[in-house]
């Protein structure tokens, strides 16, 4: 088996049974932190806590709340590329590559809890 085909082996265990929280992004988080600024920044604010300039009925996620904190990885990846139903969180596939996804992840990990 390739490298490439057991990194994705693994990642279809890790989502389909929920992940460790330890599946690390692998992303830039100094590319992450100038992707965040010009795409979430306004929604999600300069901490990633839900008070950007722009606001949404519901209310734009908390990105430091334990809600959010809890959930794996993949999931946290998967809900910046499909996006979120009945939310404002659109998706970003259409404007963010899968790096660049994993970029603003690993950006979004830093901030202080």
């Amino acid at each position: 088996m390739t490298k490439s085909g057991f990194l994705a082996l693994l990642m279809t265990f890790a989502i389909a049974d929920g992940g460790p929280r330890a599946l690390a992004a692998e992303g830039d988080p100094i590319k992450g932190k100038a992707l965040y600024e010009t795409h979430c920044l306004a929604c999600h604010g300069p901490q990633g806590r839900g008070d950007g300039y722009r606001r949404f009925n519901p209310p734009v996620a908390d990105l430091t709340s334990p809600q959010v904190l809890k959930k794996p990885n993949s999931q946290l990846l998967r809900s910046i590329h499909e996006g979120r139903a009945n939310t404002a969180m659109g998706a970003w596939k259409w404007v963010l590559s899968e790096e660049e996804t994993r970029d603003v992840l690993e950006y979004v990990l830093t901030f202080p809890r």
